[in-house]
């Protein structure tokens, strides 16, 4: 149970998770049921998490909002003693913005807590009904983004992250597939599986697989443009592989002699 009253005049950022609405954890919910003001990324929360807040409440959609007119808001709401729900999608820390929010509140003085979130990456794992890590085919994931209007520190770029190959789950992508498939192909071979989960765990979620040699065109063909993840590695189609020591009959640790 959330004590309401240590949450008075203070900002609390929200994963709500991929979609899903029952995937917004009972932390997150409970935080939303208790906000005077919800603060929610509208161009990507599905806005059914905000269906059990309080009736008086009063809703802003950051999709419409630059930073300095969200702290704004939450300047004048703490001022008042209230409770600010923040609500990103997945999971907040990645790709969620919230650093250069906490650097505003940080030299306001204003209170905060982070309570996580289901991420889209692991949203689109379950709908490819995979593990990220499987013993001797993957045991890195990594998680990034191509260079956009946003730029990405030059070791950071996908062409230098594919020589690892890994799993790699690539964010905010699928606009430039093209280019995108270009830079995997300088360390993953072409025949490598691709996955492409447009909308996880929404009611309309979409998959496409293939390799790199054919993803691009069958996404075009999708007429996929946003609001996807882009999977790849041979965790998609391992074949045979030898399964880990967890269960292994024959490997002895402190909880099986």
């Amino acid at each position: 149970m959330i004590d309401c009253e240590n949450m008075k005049g203070k900002v609390i950022f929200i994963g709500a998770g991929p979609g899903d609405p029952k995937l917004l954890t009972i932390k997150g919910y409970e935080a939303i049921k208790n906000a005077d003001t919800i603060i929610y990324a509208g161009s990507l929360v599905n806005k059914e998490v905000l269906n059990h807040r309080q009736k008086d409440s009063k809703v802003y959609n950051s999709a419409q909002m630059d930073l300095n007119e969200i702290i704004e808001i939450v300047e004048r709401e703490v001022k008042n003693n209230k409770i600010i729900a923040r609500v990103h999608t997945g999971d907040p820390s990645i790709y969620g913005a919230i650093g250069e929010q906490i650097r505003e509140l940080k030299k306001k003085d204003i209170d905060f807590e982070i309570i996580p979130g289901v991420s889209s990456v692991f949203g689109s794992a379950s709908a490819l009904e995979l593990e990220l890590t499987i013993p001797e085919v993957s045991q890195t994931v990594i998680i990034t983004r191509p260079e956009g209007r946003t730029p990405v520190p030059e070791k950071e770029s996908i062409s230098s992250l594919a020589q690892h190959n890994g799993t790699m789950c690539i964010f905010l992508g699928i606009g430039m597939i093209d280019k995108v498939v270009e830079d995997l192909k300088k360390g993953y071979s072409e025949d490598t599986p691709i996955a492409v989960v447009k909308k996880a765990t929404w009611p309309d979620q979409e998959i496409i697989k293939g390799t790199l040699n054919d993803i691009a065109q069958k996404v075009k063909s999708a007429k996929i443009t946003k609001t996807a993840m882009i999977i790849v590695g041979n965790v998609i189609n391992p074949g045979d592989f030898n399964p880990s020591k967890l269960y292994d009959a024959d490997f002895k640790h402190e909880y099986r002699k």
